[in-house]
Parts: C-alpha cells; sequence; structure tokens
C-alpha cells in the first residue's frame, strides 16, 4: 500500500473500533496527519482523558503511553512500536533517588515528566519544561533535586537563583549534542533569524537563543509570526510547520537534532495495533500507578 492508502485503512480502522491516536509532535508527518491529538507529551496524557475512547494508542516513546495510562487507567493504553523508549527517561534509577532523600529528608526530589513511572513514584513533584520555573519556585523547600535532565535543570537554576538546584548527570542525547558554535554556524547561515531551543540544550548553547521554551512554545511562536527562523529542537518541529506554513523557512539548527527512538514508530506499526497483531498494551501496578499520580497531581496543583 502507498503511505495514502496505509492512512485511509487506519482512519477507517479506528472509526470502527472507535479508537482514538495521540501524537507526539516529534512524530513524522504522516503520524501526524492520522492523529486525533498533536502535541507534547503530557499535555496528550491530560487530553486524552477527556477522549471519548475507551482505547487510545499513544505515537511516541514508552513514558509518555505509561503518562497516559497514569492519569487514564480505565483506557486501554497501547504502544504501537514497544522498541521506542526514551534514554533519558530511563537515566536515573528509583533506588539512587530513594537512598537521597533518605540522606536528605528536607529535601525536594523534582521529576521532569520525561521519566519512568518508577521515578515519578519516589519523586516529590513533577515537571514539563514550561512549567519547571513556576514549580520550582513555589515548592517548599530551599534546596531541590532536579532529575534528570541536567541542561534544563541549570537553565531553571539560573532563573531560580532563590532555591540551591542540585543536578546530577542526566542528558537527552539528542538535545545534549548541541554546541555553541552549531548554534554560530546556524545564525551566520540564516542572517536575521531568530533561535528558537528547547531548554534541553546546553547552557553555552542556549545563550544565543532568542527564545528557549518547550515544543509547544516553539510551535506556539511561530504560528504568531510571519519570520523565517532556525528551529532548535526535534527535526520533526520543523516539518510539521513547513506542512502548515509551505511559504515559510524553518532551518534545522543542527542536523543532529533527530531522535531515533521517535522515528522508531510507523503508519505500519500503528496499522498493527489497530489490528490487534501488534504493539503493547500498557499495564502499570496499581500501587506504583498512585504513587506516580501522586507526583503528577502535585505538578498540576503547583502549576496552576
Amino acid at each position: 500500500m502507498s503511505v495514502r492508502q496505509l492512512q485511509e485503512e487506519i482512519l477507517k480502522l479506528k472509526k470502527e473500533k472507535n479508537v482514538g491516536i495521540l501524537a507526539h509532535s516529534y512524530q513524522s508527518s504522516d503520524i501526524l496527519e492520522i492523529a486525533d491529538l498533536r502535541g507534547d507529551s503530557f499535555a496528550l496524557s491530560e487530553k486524552a482523558r477527556d477522549l471519548p475512547y475507551d482505547t487510545v494508542i499513544l505515537c511516541g516513546v514508552r513514558f509518555m503511553a505509561d503518562t497516559v495510562k497514569i492519569l487514564s487507567p480505565e483506557k486501554k493504553v497501547i504502544l504501537p512500536c514497544p522498541e521506542a523508549t526514551c534514554p533519558m527517561a530511563e537515566q536515573i534509577p528509583p533506588e539512587r533517588v530513594i537512598a537521597y532523600k533518605k540522606e536528605h529528608p528536607d529535601h525536594r526530589v523534582v521529576a521532569y515528566v520525561n521519566t519512568t513511572t518508577e521515578l515519578k513514584a519516589v519523586s516529590d513533584v513533577c515537571v514539563t519544561s514550561s512549567s519547571a520555573q513556576k514549580i520550582v519556585e513555589r515548592l517548599d523547600a530551599d534546596t531541590i533535586l532536579f532529575l534528570p535532565d541536567q541542561n534544563l535543570g541549570a537553565y531553571i537554576r539560573e532563573k531560580v537563583p532563590s532555591k540551591q538546584v542540585i543536578l546530577w548527570d542526566g542528558y537527552c542525547p539528542v538535545h545534549n549534542q548541541i554546541t555553541e558554535d552549531d548554534v554560530l554556524d546556524a545564525k551566520a547561515l540564516h542572517p536575521g533569524c531568530r533561535v528558537l531551543m528547547h531548554p534541553e540544550c546546553p547552557a553555552a548553547a542556549l545563550r544565543h537563543a532568542d527564545l528557549i521554551g518547550s515544543t509547544a512554545d516553539i510551535i506556539r511562536d511561530c504560528e504568531s509570526t510571519q519570520d523565517d527562523v532556525i528551529i532548535g529542537t526535534e527535526k520533526s518541529v520543523g516539518d510539521y510547520l513547513s506542512l502548515c506554513h509551505p511559504k515559510r523557512n524553518f532551518h534545522l539548527l543542527s542536523k543532529k537534532l533527530i531522535c531515533p527512538d521517535m522515528r522508531l514508530t510507523t503508519l505500519a506499526h500503528v496499522y498493527k495495533a489497530l489490528l490487534g497483531t501488534g504493539g503493547e498494551v500498557i499495564e502499570i501496578e496499581e500501587s506504583l500507578r498512585r504513587k506516580a499520580r501522586r507526583a503528577i497531581d502535585e505538578m498540576i496543583r503547583l502549576g496552576k
């Protein structure tokens, strides 16, 4: 089948089976086109609760499907490509955090939503890249352990100097590759273009950005102007914006910005998940789910 034929089969099947499809913004355009919801991981998880489907397919990586299940335990959640994981989400073992909390009972543990369910369960609160600054400011603690992304944590530490923010050794393998020279080279190649970057990039690179924000922040900024820009996050964001605005230029800051795990999911995976011959149904033990849910609920409370 051609791409279009496969998309039509998927749309037909999902209607027949009453299944919703969620796609992270980093997914390829052919998947974004057949999704009911598109966006950042946590926004997808929240919006999925209101979808009129008992079954949803999450096109992204494992921690995202887990978060959908944490918030909507009554739904059947399917990860179409079980091999799609996030290296950053799995970098910090929960046992290390438990030991830290025993040694520092007055500290608070802040977990980026890009983490495993097990790590969320031993953290005090989750954050997104958009809400991290506000939540760290509002936490009732002077010292905070920020996990796992040291680059996002360093950005928040600079923004909230009133708190002592402790960083460990986690990072996004894709964004962490970006250097200051990469940004300067892109600016020289595309003079006059604003640089929009994700805070998972290192501090030396971020100092040359015109906007530092989440994927949603970057897309929102692009939608509010008619300018050509340099996109400093995963390539799919620029691809998506180019489809929406074909007369404009969305220059990729560096060809390093391609996430291999996000590219694992294909239309064929989605098709097989709908047929019931592929994909993995997400199962989370209830006590673990409740512990992880507490950290997410605290994020919602503090982020208001």
